[in-house]
């Protein structure tokens, strides 16, 4: 529509079309999104995730994780952080989220200091967002600027977790599959699997690895028979030592860098479905830049999150802001 069009005066026709261009404005993501109405947004989230890690450094890990969590679940609504009610059922205990994603008070802990701050402004998707950059950048890992003006969603899906959430045990084609059912491609399986840099797996993730490798009663045969010999003796066969704790990178454990890769390369990848990706030419071609090249893995793993985050939002007048990210309003 334009002003010669308009059959209105022209004062109604300036509002008209005013209106018209800032809903469509309304319901896109921005930089400055809250610059005025929480100008200290940012500060507020950072100091939340550094005292997080600075209590337990795993926690960088789990924030990320949640995120990611989040995001592949009918795309970054929030939906991840929902407790159960009599209403609804949240996505905290079935699938890959079952005793295993962890986080949320942090999330919740900012989200009331962002409250005091900001009232009923800013949703919790947004600081779950903000978190993970925040995590990975305090771990000494690449910033990237995100584009706020997320929604918060009023449904969980516990199905969509079950069926969406890739297992570390799953092929390298259905983790694939999934990336690309939310617009991602190869690319972003590799670097975002990068995100493995940092944090911890059950015992039970990848004990098959260990003595019993697709049913054969015999240890996975890539697996580096140094790293093979540890594993085995933190996560004894039996079935108290499900939930011990390892390190997705045992060399840099608390770290944000790209030696994730040169484990690979090693045959030392903790998680089968991380090992995959060497069993595959395309993507093994890219761990290897990856392993030799930090600054290119860093590059690409920020337009990976940001890719990410955009995954099915939630913004204008569709969803809500959460005034307790544990319910919906």
């Amino acid at each position: 529509m334009t002003t010669s069009h308009c059959t209105l005066s022209p004062i109604s026709c300036f509002f008209l079309i005013s209106f018209l261009f800032s809903g469509l404005a309304v319901g896109q993501l921005d930089y400055q999104f809250y610059d005025d109405t929480c100008p200290n947004l940012t500060k507020i989230v950072r100091y939340g995730v550094w005292s997080a890690i600075s209590n337990e450094t795993r926690m960088a890990a789990s924030l990320l994780r949640l995120h990611f969590h989040d995001c592949i679940v009918n795309g970054c609504d929030g939906s991840v952080l929902l407790d159960d009610t009599n209403a609804m059922k949240g996505e905290k205990n079935v699938g890959g989220n079952q005793d295993s994603a962890r986080g949320f008070e942090v999330i919740y802990d900012i989200k009331n200091d962002v409250e005091d701050a900001c009232p009923g402004t800013v949703s919790c998707t947004d600081i779950l967002t903000l978190a993970a950059r925040e995590a990975v950048y305090l771990t000494g890992g690449p910033f990237w600027s995100v584009t706020l003006g997320r929604r918060d969603s009023k449904t969980a899906n516990q199905k969509a977790v079950t069926e969406q959430i890739p297992s570390p045990s799953e092929s390298l084609e259905n983790i694939i599959a999934k990336f690309t059912s939310k617009g991602l491609d190869v690319k972003d399986v590799v670097v975002l699997s990068g995100a493995h840099t940092i944090g911890f797996a059950q015992c039970a993730t990848f004990k098959q690895r260990l003595f019993n490798f697709k049913g054969s009663n015999k240890p996975d045969p890539v697996l580096d028979t140094s790293l093979l010999k540890d594993l085995q003796s933190q996560c004894p066969n039996q079935d108290s030592s499900d939930t011990k704790l390892s390190p997705l990178d045992p060399v840099t454990t608390n770290k944000f860098d790209n030696v994730y890769f040169k484990n690979l390369v090693n045959n030392s990848g903790l998680l089968q479905s991380d090992q995959a990706l060497m069993g595959d030419s395309k993507t093994s071609s890219m761990v290897n830049d990856y392993s030799k090249y930090p600054y290119m893995f860093y590059k690409d793993f920020k337009a990976s999150m940001v890719k990410m985050a955009n995954i099915g939002v939630l913004t204008g007048n569709n969803g809500e802001i959460r005034k307790n990210c544990r319910v919906v309003n």
